[in-house]
């Protein structure tokens, strides 16, 4: 089965839903989510989106933080070219999809949030992803050009001659494969959080579009980049449930297990510094203390505000029976966002012709070593936009691309699977050792023990995929794998310490800007400035 359209995206977030949305205009438009539309890391956002809205405030505040958080691997360019876009697109997030942020007498609520110098978040209480997502998906029905493929899974892009044609895609409730061809395929899947064993991200945050890429022959780069979200609700029960750092930035303190500040020993800003700090120093008490988690703790502020400020939060404690106005909240870092992905400039660009990469999938140089807290809303908006531009420009220069031959689907000898314990299995050690030995405090040693035992295990997650025909799960799997497998090969490249990347054998940064950069066959240190 083949189905053909201008347009194919892969993923339903801000940034692809900000893509189809534009590219509808240009022509018809495919739009797949490998569960349902709306899920994926947006709906899950809390804290906000970052711009200048505020006379007090200035875009050149805004560059120096989202700089000053890099840690010098942002290219100011691109920093210049996002900040300076966002009002503009938030304002017709507003005007155009209704988007309800969050107001206190008729005047937008800016939150603050670490490494911000001012109050530039715009929010609606701590649902803002929610808010945006659902709006945008409401106004992405409405377009006739668009047809949505929801619980469809890509399994691998279709590339030939370094041109993209489109990509082999699972359909999970009948088994069918299906050839999904396009003039221009953009991939818009998100992060690899579920990489790690402790995560904020949702279930499908498996790296799937970085680990196609990369299997299709496209750059990747910076991939040991993995930023760590300070605070992550630490219970059984709480399946990946984030405390978004708004909550700091409204004056909740971190303590340790015996009830004292510890963040003015690490950092002049204490909770405010970057993530990337306060991750460590977390970690670090955790270390020292042998406790299981630390706590944040807003009981000072008065209940009221909690409740109107933090309705999710509040509503989510209290249904673990801890109220958050009368107790401090256990929490622990997770991983959070992938800084690192596919090299791409603000168009969406890549280095194989007609593949876009959009989000957090993508590496354009706007993060750095450290994302700045809600600036990846803000990324999202942005390069959707102007990379819908430049997809209809190449749309109607590459039209033939639809008429490109695209092999069907070749299962050759596979059968049913006998036994799914070894994706279990698999799935469950790749997330250990990763957080063990790739987290947020690195080392040589470790970074050895993860690439030893992620060779045996991809042996057997690759003669499964041979053997077997498809499963969801087994997808997931040898993406996870790939990704994984990014990851330690960019942490051992890089050889230093920088932003939110720490080697305990490298504890100094080094004098010369670089980003990793691999492909099938190479890793190297690439000079920060090169183009794609």
């Amino acid at each position: 089965m083949k189905i053909s359209s201008d347009f194919l995206v892969i993923g339903s977030g801000i940034s692809g839903l900000s893509f189809a949305i534009k590219a509808a205009k240009y022509g018809t438009v495919s739009l797949l989510s490998k569960d349902k539309i709306t899920e994926g890391s947006t709906l899950y956002a809390q804290g906000g989106i970052a711009t200048v809205f505020d006379e007090k405030d200035s875009f050149q505040e805004h560059i120096q933080d989202t700089l000053s958080a890099g840690a010098g691997l942002c290219r100011p360019d691109i920093v210049e070219e996002i900040v300076l876009a966002g009002p503009k697109l938030v304002q017709e997030l507003i005007d155009n999809y209704n988007v309800k942020f969050s107001k206190e007498k008729g005047i937008y609520d800016l939150g603050l949030e670490g490494g911000h110098s001012k109050r530039r978040v715009l929010h609606a209480a701590d649902r803002t992803g929610i808010e945006i997502e659902s709006k945008m998906v409401e106004a992405a029905r409405k377009e006739p050009n668009i047809t949505f493929y929801e619980d469809h899974v890509a399994i691998n892009l279709f590339v030939d001659n370094n041109i993209c044609i489109g990509a082999y895609v699972l359909e999970k409730n009948k088994g069918n494969i299906i050839n999904f061809q396009a003039s221009v395929t953009t991939l818009a899947t998100g992060g690899a959080g579920k990489v790690f064993l402790v995560t904020s991200n949702p279930d499908i945050s498996t790296g799937d579009g970085i680990a196609m890429a990369y299997r299709a022959g496209a750059s990747i780069i910076n991939m040991e980049m993995v930023q760590f979200h300070p605070t992550c609700l630490y219970h059984p029960h709480a399946k990946s449930f984030l405390i978004t750092e708004a909550m700091r930035g409204e004056g909740a303190k971190l303590i340790d297990l015996n009830g004292k500040q510890f963040m003015k020993k690490y950092h002049p800003k204490k909770e405010l510094a970057p993530r990337d700090i306060v991750s460590r120093s977390i970690d670090t008490v955790l270390k020292i203390s042998g406790a299981d988690s630390v706590f944040l703790d807003i009981t000072h502020k008065d209940s009221d505000f909690i409740k109107k400020r933090f309705p999710m939060i509040y509503g989510k404690c209290k249904s673990f029976g801890l109220d958050i106005t009368e107790q401090p909240i256990p929490v622990i870092p997770a991983a959070h966002y992938s800084i690192g992905g596919v090299k791409a400039n603000t168009s969406g660009q890549t280095s194989i012709k007609n593949l876009l990469a959009i989000g957090e999938v993508s590496c354009t140089g706007f993060n750095g070593a450290n994302r700045l807290a809600s600036n990846s809303l803000l990324e999202g908006l942005v390069v959707g936009d102007k990379s819908a531009k430049y997809a209809a420009s190449l749309m109607m220069s590459n039209n033939s691309t639809k008429k490109q031959p695209f092999p069907y689907w070749d299962p050759g000898m596979a059968e049913d699977p006998d036994e799914m314990v070894i994706v279990k299995q698999n799935w469950e050690e790749i997330r250990r050792f990763m957080w063990n030995y790739v987290g947020i405090v690195r080392s040589n040693n470790r970074l050895i023990r993860a690439g030893n035992r992620l060779d045996m295990v991809m042996k057997e997650i690759n003669q499964f995929y041979w053997d077997f025909k498809l499963h969801p799960s087994l997808l997931d799997l040898r993406n996870l794998a790939q990704v994984a497998e990014l990851i330690i090969r960019c942490a051992k490249g890089r050889m230093e310490s920088r932003g939110v990347h720490y080697s305990l054998d490298f504890p100094e940064k080094a004098k010369t800007l670089y980003n990793t950069e691999l492909q099938i066959s190479m890793v190297d240190r690439v000079p920060l400035n090169n183009d794609i």
